[in-house]
């Protein structure tokens, strides 16, 4: 829920007169509007409880709106809002001890907005001493149980595991009035041990171009790609170290920093900057046998590749790089075409949720075999053959396989092994006879989960490791 787009709601209401000519303002207008959206999500979705995270730090701009709004609906619904603040206890090198001021200032500043927390989370390098939860309880009119330690951790996983050694899940059931329920982390734990426990190390190669930042490495622009590998380790038993590899390099330096890691995955991404990087690191991939995943990008980037350099079509390209291409593979949307000459150009992808069927006796089917009760939920749900494998995955795209070349391509051995219950899009590629060449239109990361991890990455990280 961003602030642009509540305004421009906000704005749209008011001209189409649903405030019956009443003077609209910034407050209270836009929280009541942000408050309205969250009750809408909540009765959507038939939740107990709704988690919302206001980004940022206190006392930033940006959220204060949101806080205004939280402010709100406290006042309207006393017993059902609990406020949580996340705050940093730092330690200085120099100093050694624990301060607890920064977080004393932070809470002052957020009730400033009319807001008193429920709990603090007390973020540290180590685990908070009994003698600053106190110095917070005092200082924060909290109680002393209700300051929740939240040392640094080696997984993100041990995070729910830590908060209940405090009892956090209980006492949150406590102040909402809500019955308290069996707490059973039994499958999450052996998820996190499997973690622990991995002695076997793969290396996988995340070639990219959204993670370098100065002479940082801001890997969180791929972080639902992160997790799903994480999640596909723990089900294999090995830990997945990750090498993030500019694309941009590649193209400078070869594929020299490639020949050390045991799978790469091609993630997504727009434009034209970097992509004959990822053309040459797939090129690589088909070529000597390495497990290649493709992700969206990735698979059209894939398509290029092997219309270059198997079918001889030496200029092929996508239209998103080169509008002129006499070969244009990948070609913008049919639909999307009509958008783009409207200059509609935000929130008009192909987004959300879309069936894809899955052709059997591939390499995806094998994968998808893992979810075949999903699969069959899935086809009743579209209405399909209960013989069709029908899975439902996330889209964010504007542009597509060329149908004009799929004969050319399958001849050339490159099997279409996903496509629209329509059959007029293609979802997923492969190369059938490599260990592991896929490339999907969608997104799976999005749907991974911890203790349900994707299909497609857990068969990966399975041929990733049996190469190792």
């Amino acid at each position: 829920m961003t602030t642009g787009r509540v305004y421009l709601n906000v704005i749209q209401k008011e001209r189409n007169l649903k405030y019956k000519g009443k003077c609209v303002e910034v407050v209270p207008h836009i929280p009541i509007e942000v408050r309205e959206r969250i009750n809408k999500a909540v009765k959507k979705t038939e939740a107990e409880i709704m988690i919302i995270e206001i980004g940022g730090t206190i006392g930033e701009y940006q959220n204060l709106l949101f806080l205004e709004t939280a402010r709100m609906m406290k006042l309207y619904h006393p017993k059902d809002v609990l406020f949580v603040m996340v705050s940093y206890l730092p330690i200085p090198n120099k100093i050694g001890e624990m301060k607890t001021k920064p977080t004393q200032h932070a809470i002052r500043n957020l009730n400033s907005a009319g807001i008193q927390p429920n709990f603090i989370i007390a973020r540290s390098e180590v685990e908070i001493d009994d003698a600053r939860r106190k110095k917070i309880a005092i200082n924060c009119n909290i109680t002393k149980e209700d300051v929740i330690a939240a040392p640094d951790i080696d997984s993100i996983y041990d995070v729910p595991i830590n908060f209940e050694k405090d009892n956090l899940g209980e006492r949150i059931l406590k102040k909402l009035q809500l019955k308290r329920r069996r707490r059973d982390l039994v499958e999450w734990r052996k998820m996190v041990d499997n973690i622990k426990k991995a002695d076997k190390e793969i290396n996988i190669g995340i070639v990219g171009k959204y993670f370098t930042t100065g002479d940082f490495c801001l890997s969180d622009s791929y972080i639902s790609v992160i997790e799903a590998i994480k999640h596909a380790g723990a089900v294999n038993k090995c830990k997945p170290n990750l090498h993030w590899i500019d694309t941009e390099e590649v193209e400078r330096n070869g594929i020299k920093i490639l020949k050390k890691l045991d799978g790469i995955i091609v993630p997504q991404g727009w434009g034209s900057r970097g992509h004959e990087g990822k053309i040459k690191t797939i090129k690589y991939c088909r070529e000597n046998n390495v497990p290649y995943f493709g992700l969206c990008y990735g698979m059209q980037m894939a398509a290029i590749e092997f219309a270059r350099n198997v079918c001889g079509l030496k200029d092929a390209n996508s239209e998103e790089i080169n509008p002129n291409t006499q070969n244009p593979v990948i070609h913008l949307m049919q639909n999307q075409k009509k958008l783009l000459a409207k200059k509609k150009y935000g929130g008009t992808i192909r987004l959300g949720g879309w069936p894809c069927k899955i052709i059997k006796n591939t390499h995806l089917a094998k994968a998808y075999e893992r979810k075949i009760s999903r699969i069959g939920e899935i086809s009743r749900m579209s209405g399909m053959s209960s013989k069709d494998c029908i899975v439902s995955e996330r889209h964010r795209h504007r542009y597509e396989f060329n149908n004009k070349y799929r004969e050319l391509f399958e001849k050339n051995g490159l099997t279409i092994c996903g496509i629209s219950p329509d059959g007029n899009i293609v979802e997923a590629i492969e190369i059938t006879k490599h260990p592991f060449f896929i490339g999907v239109q969608f997104h799976p990361e999005y749907i991974s989960r911890p203790l349900n991890p994707h299909p497609l990455f857990v068969e990966f990280i399975k041929v990733c490791n049996a190469r190792a």
